[in-house]
């Protein structure tokens, strides 16, 4: 297939390198055109995936009608907040019998969409089967190396979920389908969440019975969250629910772990996004999630609290004995 992949992060640099060795025909796009010339001249992203040869078979371009343009699949990478004007873009070419993917884990701060709703609202016109995500425990450094992935590509229609996992799998990439987009989309948005959390005991040193609260309670918020919404509750214990909530929470690699690990050892939040060159989608989707739960009236109290500790500044010690001197509950 003829399939581009718009943003070159490191996931879309690793995602385009799979693609190319799976046999597609891909474009990368890079939104800087200066960025984009320095990785057509070099063939290594060396400031989001430093150590990694892009292939020569891969055609790098700044040019989004070039980009878009007659293609089967355009895959989109970039975070979920600068999805939208991009697509303001794409919707002006010829996407017709063009499938689109998101690999984005987010939720947009004004609209509460997901990305796939967002695309759904942006090219009016668009057949929801002609949308899909792929999503699961999967940093760009592991995969980029072709250590064991196992991922999900997901879409209201099976046929195009098949048609994403025909894409992608490798014999490193295992992708796995689903029916249920949205469940997909909200595990794989709000267990971001709960990882700037899990950073945050790591950074206040409260230890590893706490972090596994968090994370066990969090898969409670997530799925309670997201069936309300519409997902269906077996897919918060699968690869985008339990397993990307646990190696987001865990890993070395996690940007929204790190984010957490700062704030919890007394960081200002500003002072880190500053620092970072990549994006961490937690925090912009802790806003979202925050309206969410209030809109709906659905009980969130980790999500709430980590809200609390990003934008309102409250001291993760006091907020954590808030959390834990909480009604006694039911376990459910």
């Amino acid at each position: 297939m003829r399939i581009t992949v718009l943003g070159a992060g490191g996931w879309g640099t690793t995602l385009s390198i799979l693609l190319q060795l799976n046999g597609h025909e891909v474009t990368l796009w890079e939104y800087k055109k200066n960025y984009a010339k320095v990785l057509d001249r070099s063939r290594e992203n060396k400031i989001y995936l430093p150590g990694i040869k892009i292939p020569k078979e891969i055609t790098i371009t700044h040019d989004l009608e070039d980009a878009s343009y007659n293609k089967h699949m355009i895959v989109i990478a970039i975070p979920s907040q600068f999805v939208r004007n991009v697509l303001k873009d794409i919707k002006k070419f010829d996407y017709r019998n063009t499938t689109f993917v998101s690999v984005a884990k987010g939720i947009e701060k004004n609209s509460l969409m997901t990305v796939s709703q967002i695309i759904s609202d942006e090219i009016k016109d668009i057949d929801s089967t002609a949308i899909g995500v792929l999503s699961g425990p999967s940093h760009a450094e592991e995969v980029s190396r072709k250590v064991p992935t196992a991922v999900v590509a997901a879409s209201s229609d099976i046929k195009t979920a098949k048609q994403i996992q025909t894409a992608f799998m490798t014999s490193y990439f295992r992708v796995y389908s689903s029916v249920d987009i949205l469940g997909v989309e909200y595990g794989g948005a709000l267990k971001n969440v709960i990882a700037i959390g899990a950073g945050i005991v790591d950074g206040a040193k409260f230890g590893d019975n706490t972090k596994a609260a968090i994370m066990t309670r969090g898969i409670a918020e997530i799925s309670r969250l997201g069936i309300y919404l519409g997902a269906k509750p077996e897919t918060f214990s699968g690869l985008s629910g339990m397993g990307d909530l646990i190696v987001t929470c865990m890993s070395k690699h996690s940007r929204n772990r790190y984010v957490g690990e700062q704030i919890g050892r007394g960081r200002k939040l500003k002072d880190i996004l500053k620092s970072m060159n990549m994006v961490a989608e937690g925090v912009e989707t802790s806003r979202s999630v925050h309206k969410l739960s209030q809109e709906h009236e659905v009980e969130t109290p980790i999500c709430t609290a980590v809200y609390q500790i990003l934008f309102e500044e409250r001291d993760p010690a006091k907020v954590t004995y808030e959390l834990m001197t909480r009604d006694m509950k039911i376990e459910d």
